[in-house]
């Protein structure tokens, strides 16, 4: 993973109330160029709200946000512009192939070179079946042509909302050598949340986590997993801390 050196994306006391009491309160953190960013939290946490504030599918109540030093409130096209996300489910039409669902995605992106489908294909290992129709698709076949969705538009910054929900083992490995592969190679960064503390962990240079819709810590993984700590010791400890009165986010 490249170390980060410039903020690409900036979340800064991003809040938001629903009438049940949930939301999240006061979030702020950055990504940089080249960070692998794992959000980690229970469900409930406040994960999916916060990425949908991100990518304009939900309006904050207070706070903002900026991609590449664009307001995603003044400015969203420009903010947008070089972000690629899957948010809660990777939705595509099973009766057609995975390369028609690309195409038809790619519609939305004018001047979009036709090789360009067939690359993100390849950078998902999804070449030889792009022709075949989704619904013979395995669940990991679909989140990587979500992924391949998400390459189209050549992005700078990829947010994923459980990359890895109900995934099998081969899925998770495939999953995670994408991400890792994209990140090294094109120096692409991410956004991902996910409760799979243990995965993540091998692919994050930084985590933070949610908690009660509060994110209660955040920073590089290795200052906070110094000592050989794992990462589920970490989160927990961390939990209970919170719970305790011990962090104030």
């Amino acid at each position: 993973m490249t170390s980060s050196t410039t903020n690409i994306a900036e979340i800064d006391n991003v809040s938001k109330a629903y009438k049940n009491g949930r939301g999240i309160r006061d979030i702020s953190f950055s990504i940089g160029t080249g960070d692998i960013f794992g959000l980690f939290g229970p469900n409930g946490a406040g994960k999916t709200t916060l990425l949908k504030i991100m990518t304009g599918l939900c309006q904050a109540d207070t706070g903002s946000v900026r991609l590449f030093g664009c307001s995603t409130t003044d400015r969203f096209e420009q903010a947008m512009a070089r972000v690629g996300c899957v948010i809660e489910t990777a939705d595509a039409y099973e009766y057609m192939s995975g390369y028609a669902n690309l195409k038809l995605a790619g519609r939305f992106y004018r001047g979009l070179p036709r090789s360009r489908i067939e690359e993100a294909l390849e950078w998902v290992g999804l070449k030889p079946y792009g022709k075949e129709r989704v619904s013979g698709y395995s669940l990991g076949m679909k989140q990587r042509l979500a992924l391949a969705g998400t390459l189209l538009s050549s992005p700078e910054l990829i947010i994923l909302d459980e990359p890895t929900n109900g995934l099998d083992i081969e899925g998770i490995i495939d999953v995670r050598n994408i991400i890792l592969n994209l990140s090294r190679s094109r120096g692409i960064a991410f956004l991902i949340s996910s409760h799979m503390m243990s995965e993540m962990e091998m692919i994050c240079n930084r985590i933070g986590i949610l908690c009660g819709g509060e994110l209660i810590r955040e920073g590089d993984v290795r200052e906070l997993l110094a000592g050989g700590v794992t990462m589920e010791k970490f989160y927990l400890s961390s939990v209970e801390q919170w719970k305790g009165g011990g962090i104030h986010a």
